[in-house]
């Protein structure tokens, strides 16, 4: 089989990751079929050394720009693909001249930004989401949540969806951090301090705005006990520039001294912080799957994080759940688990036990399976075409 890959949107978070580890193991698992990478050739470094049957196809244009729809559906037709892996969903139909697979993570477009949009927007965006989903030959679905979500929003049927789950980077799995680890944070990022832990992007639905609040009573409560004087909270994710809000939170709140904003970080510094942090908290309002919880947990970080969307489905019993919307219960939550020792060694082995569920090797050995039987089936369907008279 020749099959193509979509990799332009390999350095954003959520879909970056997929695609990364996707081709990492595709690469370790499969030494027969062809892979063609589409996209930028400096991108597929980050992936790092793979087998000679993969090949980068450059490609510059924007996923969302019409000459990029163009480019790619002429590189496709041109490389005589069995079959393109579209790694994220895409609302407009590519009239692709192969079968194709298509990942989705999340239906968020469709649900909490629906609002933003017009009734004929909003309607359009629908229908033609819903034309790219039919046209689909499968369709991996991240979580068993995200699965229900396209049959209940699209209604497509349940026998063409596939729940394959993501897993954490292998880069979170090299153990705890050592001593120079944290003289790394102490001295290039001044943490010498307990403290809490959010990691993601910083969104509306990712919930930052409740979170900062629940911290704020935290402090109060921990006063109260003379317990953690020194417990701050660090926000690692993207720049604050687009949400002026939380800044407003942190002085409204009182916890402009408690409260960094570290920005971006790399992945080997990210999983020193996991190691180092009292507590983890992702009070996400809605996830398609939801990978910090689990990057904490495998470094043995108690873990709190809502009881919505797909959430309690992938951290099982190895967090606490809380309401995401009721400020007070996520700061209960946090004080418990700050206080609780046993508590928290539940939670650290529990974490450990429901991170080893999830590999992306069992994941990619699922995908490869279906590109198979897709292939198969495309070739079955074309032999048993009627000749044209």
């Amino acid at each position: 089989m020749k099959i193509a890959i979509d990799i332009r949107r390999m350095t954003e978070f959520g879909v970056g990751t997929y695609i990364r580890n996707v081709v990492r193991n595709l690469g370790r698992l499969d030494r027969e079929n062809e892979y063609l990478l589409i996209g930028s050739p400096a991108k597929v470094k980050e992936i790092g050394d793979l087998p000679s049957t993969f090949h980068t196809v450059p490609m510059t244009a924007s996923e969302r720009s019409l000459a990029g729809y163009r480019e790619f559906r002429t590189a496709v037709k041109g490389l005589g693909c069995d079959l393109v892996h579209i790694p994220n969903l895409f609302s407009i139909p590519r009239a692709l001249p192969c079968p194709y697979v298509m990942t989705v993570h999340d239906l968020l477009d469709h649900m909490s930004r629906a609002s933003e949009q017009s009734g004929f927007w909003r309607g359009l965006h629908l229908r033609l989401t819903r034309t790219v989903l039919d046209g689909a030959a499968r369709i991996f679905a991240v979580s068993n949540f995200t699965k229900t979500e396209i049959e209940k929003l699209f209604e497509i049927p349940s026998h063409r969806i596939e729940v394959v789950y993501n897993a954490i980077d292998e880069r979170f799995l090299h153990g705890h951090a050592s001593a120079a680890d944290r003289d790394l944070i102490a001295q290039r990022y001044q943490v010498t301090y307990p403290f809490a832990l959010y990691a993601g992007r910083i969104s509306p639905h990712k919930n930052v705005v409740r979170m900062i609040e629940a911290f704020s009573a935290l402090k109060n409560e921990l006063e109260r006990t003379q317990s953690y004087p020194d417990l701050k909270l660090i926000i690692i994710g993207d720049d604050l520039s687009g949400n002026p809000d939380l800044r407003r939170t942190v002085i409204r709140s009182g916890v402009q001294n408690d409260v960094r904003f570290l920005g971006f970080v790399p992945i080997d510094v990210l999983r020193i912080f996991y190691d180092s942090a009292k507590v983890f908290v992702f009070p996400s309002l809605y996830e398609g799957f939801g990978l910090p919880p689990l990057e904490a947990m495998a470094h043995g970080t108690p873990v709190v994080t809502s009881n919505v969307s797909s959430l309690p489905e992938v951290v099982g019993r190895g967090a606490v759940l809380v309401n995401p919307e009721n400020v007070f219960e996520i700061m209960r939550a946090l004080h418990r688990v700050l206080t609780d020792s046993a508590l928290r060694d539940r939670l650290k082995d529990r974490g450990y036990q429901q991170v080893a569920k999830f590999s992306w090797e069992g994941s990619v050995r699922s995908i490869i399976e279906a590109y198979g039987e897709t292939c198969n089936r495309s070739r079955n369907s074309s032999i048993q075409q009627p000749a044209a008279d």
